[in-house]
Order: C-alpha cells, then structure tokens, then sequence
C-alpha cells in the first residue's frame, strides 16, 4: 500500500485522459465540504441528555459547540501552511489518503466524544484531526489540477473549489435523514449519524486516491500555447513567497480575506439555529402560550428539517459562486469584483435584521443567498488576485501563507456570533430577529473595513520582485525542500 501511495506510482502513463482527475478532486471535497453543514449538529447536541430540550449545567451551550467549526477551520488554514511542500513533493494520492484517514477518522473520534458526552473528544475528534484532514484534502487536488489544466487554470481550480463549496448540499440533508433515522426515545441520534458519515466519506474519499495521477515532467496538453495578457493589472514580474509578506499587499488581501471570510463564515456556521430563532419558531408557535412547552416543542420540532434544507441552499449558492463570480473577475478584474463581494455584502447584512423583523421568509433567504454566493466567490477569486500581483513563480506558496487569514477567521466569525447571540438572549433577553441584529451590523462593519484595504491595494514595488537569477535559485530550493 505504501509503494502505491508513492508519487512515482501515481505518474500517468500513455493514454490517461486528464478528465478524470476533476472527479478525483470533487470526490475528496465533497466529502470534506461537509465542514460546512456542521451546524445541522449544533442544536441536537444541544439536547443529548435533555432529548426534547437542553438540561442547564449538564448540556452543552451553543457557544461551546461553536468552537468545533472553528478548531476545524483553524486547523484547515494551519495544516495547508504546514503540508503545502509535503503535498508537492509526496504527491496527491498520498495527500488524499492522509486526508481520508484524517477527516474520517476524525468524524469517528467525534462520535465517541458524543456518546461519553465528553467535548474535548469532539474537539480532538472533529476540530483538529478533521481539521487536519481538510486543509490537507483542500490543497492537494487543487496543486494537481492546475498542472493538469495549464491552458484552463481558472476552471480547473474552480471546479474543485467548487466542490468544497458544495460539500454541505450533500452532507446538511443526509445528516438530517440519519439523525431521524437513528433518534429514540433516549437518543437524538447525533453519535451513530457521525459513525455512518465517518465511514461513508472515508470510503468514498478513496474514489479519488485511487483516480487521481499526476502528469509525466513536461507534459502538456496537445496544442497547448501559453496564454498572453494585456491586462495592465497583471504583473510580468514575480515575487518570493517569503518576499510577500514584506509587501503591505499582502497583509491588506489578509485583511480583506480574513473580514470577508469572517463575515460569510458566521452565517454559514449558524445558519439552522439563525433561520429557526429568527423566522422559523416564530411562525410556528405564534398563538401558542409560552407556558404550554409540550405544545411549542411539537410545534418546533419538524423545523430542523426545514433549516437543513436551508444549510443545503446555501451550500448550492456557496458553490455556484465560487464559479460564477471568479469567472466574472476575468472580465472586470479581481480589484473590482471584491468591491462588489464588499460593498454589496455590507449593505445585504445590514438588511437581514430587517428580513427577520418583517417576518419575510423570501427576502432572508435571498439576501443569504446572494452573500454566501460572494463569500464562496472570495475564496475561489483570492488566487488569482494573488497571482495579478506576485506574479506566478511562487504563488501556491503564497496562497498557502494567505490562508492563515482563512484560519483565524473561522475562529473569529463564529466566536461573534455566538457570543452576541448569548448576550442578546440572556442579558438583553432579546427575541427573533433582535437576537442576530447586533452582529449583522458588526459583520457590515467589517466588510466595509475590508473594502477600504481593497482600495489601498497598488502595484507591488519592483524593489520587491525577483531577479531572474534569484528566481531560479529560489525555485530550485523549493523543489529540493
């Protein structure tokens, strides 16, 4: 098994089509885009020991569970910095496998800290060694296909981030079924759920391990001619990835990805309970007496299955962004597409509390759909930004860096919400739509922040570019580290 992991084995030999790798690619984030519905699991676990309601002191808080997405995600952004030059030099089978072993295997941790009602296991479990499993399994597909795909880079990313950004369409509904399936009387059915998920997506990660190839050196596709530019946005120089930190364009595109990140992110990590608290539950039991809890609970509890079709929804639109709105920044450029990702976000969470107070289920959902359509656009634009300005010598390197905003923004995105939401409820004893409204003008805030850094973004100096000697000394060393 070792020797057929080995990158020398998984060279294609004559006749491999290069159309196979694309699925490969999606088989892995598909499967660990799943990090995207965990909030289908945020209110069931809730309730492990009370069933139909949390138990004070003894259940677990929703701030308390939001920490499992953000463990995930920081440990994604960390472990793509840390692997990104195990990734290319061990190659993708190997990488796909780590990450099968890592995101499955945690899934299955995550489930026995559930059944012994122990958090820490679950953190352990799903926040870092899932973690770990998605940032390995996030880079080593997209490496592949842009070696595959020199005439086509841009789609060939776009379908695999496309994939991660799809994840939850797959794994919100199918967690909901399971759980269903599995619930008792004494059982909300969260633990057996994680144990099927684990093993379903380890098996169906090894889809792509055993597809995936990576090209013969030299390869190239039959008539391939490199592409030619007269975008005067677009460098012809390049820069080290560890001369970009030393630029202020880069620490402004963090800022701009972490805020932009920071704000989708929060939404999408608390999207089942927002849409419940907020629309939902108020539907539902309006006319009910707040006293009669048997009745609110009957009345509350098809809602989850609602939710998790909104989770999925949001999935479908963080998935058709990540193509739509990179394609467009071809045409426009990626400075001008931001500003839309930016501006346009602030003003659509500044209008979400009013969806909620107008009780209009239609304009919510519209206004979250469009700002996780340009939230997965940001993630699949932030690339090629990066190119137009450090050139294409050193760019991965760069983007692995980059990401670091990715991790420390899935701490701070649902950190903010979560502990807004807990201070609306408990202190300002706030209902509905007032619960989320204090957030939802924090996160415009910083959208408009980000927006401000967008505009500072110039031209790198050429004090900062590489000479063509250095270039090649530098890529040397990257190639033997």
């Amino acid at each position: 098994m070792a020797d057929f992991l080995d990158r020398k084995h998984s060279v294609a030999g004559p006749g491999y089509s290069r159309w196979l790798v694309p699925p490969a690619a999606l088989a892995i984030h598909l499967c660990i885009g799943q990090v995207y519905a965990f909030s289908v699991f945020k209110l069931p676990m809730t309730k492990l020991i009370g069933i139909s309601k949390p138990v004070q002191g003894q259940d677990w808080t929703q701030s308390q569970l939001a920490l499992i997405f953000s463990i995930a995600i920081f440990f994604l952004g960390a472990s793509a910095a840390v692997f990104g030059k195990w990734v290319e030099r061990e190659g993708p089978r190997k990488a796909m496998f780590a990450a099968a072993c890592c995101f499955g295997g945690g899934l299955l941790v995550a489930a026995m800290g559930v059944a012994w009602h122990n958090l820490w296991i679950v953190y352990l479990g799903y926040g870092a060694l899932g973690g770990i499993g998605l940032g390995i399994g996030y880079i080593s597909p997209v490496s592949t296909l842009v070696k595959w795909y020199p005439d086509r880079p841009g789609m060939a990313t776009g379908m695999a981030i496309m994939g991660f950004g799809g994840g939850a369409m797959i794994g919100s509904p199918l967690a909901v079924m399971l759980m269903k399936y599995y619930a008792t009387t004494t059982s909300t059915g969260v633990m057996p759920t994680m144990v099927t998920m684990g093993i379903v997506y380890f098996l169906f990660m090894l889809f792509g391990v055993f597809t995936v190839r990576v090209p013969a050196p030299g390869w190239k596709p039959a008539g391939y001619v490199p592409p030619m530019t007269t975008n005067r946005l677009i460098t012809s120089a390049n820069v080290s990835a560890d001369e970009a930190p030393k630029t202020p364009q880069f620490w402004l595109l963090w800022v701009i990805l972490c805020f932009n990140v920071t704000a989708g992110i929060g939404i999408l990590e608390q999207a089942s309970p927002m849409i419940q608290e907020m629309l939902l539950a108020p539907k539902a039991t309006a006319g009910i007496d707040p006293a009669n809890t048997e009745a609110i609970t009957k009345a509350t509890a098809p809602l989850a299955a609602v939710a998790g079709g909104f989770v999925g929804l949001l999935s479908l639109f963080n998935m058709i962004g990540r193509f739509v709105w990179s394609s467009t920044s071809d045409y426009i450029g990626r400075k001008n597409v931001y500003f839309i990702y930016l501006l346009l976000g602030s003003l659509l969470y500044f209008l979400v509390p009013m969806a909620g107070h107008m009780q209009s289920i239609p304009f919510f959902v519209c206004l979250c759909l469009v700002i996780l359509s340009m939230y997965g656009g940001g993630f699949a634009t932030v690339p090629a930004y990066l190119r137009d300005l450090f050139g294409t010598a050193q760019v991965g390197a760069i983007h692995g860096r980059l990401i670091t905003a990715w991790s420390v923004a899935g701490i701070l995105g649902p950190m903010l919400v979560n502990s807004i939401r807990d201070h609306q409820i408990k202190v300002a004893h706030a209902t509905g739509a007032d619960i989320y409204a204090p957030t939802m003008y924090l996160m415009c805030g910083l959208l408009l922040v980000a927006a401000f850094c967008n505009f500072l973004v110039k031209p790198v100096d050429a004090s900062h570019h590489m000479k063509e000697v250095a270039s090649n000394a530098v890529d040397s060393h990257l190639k033997k580290a």
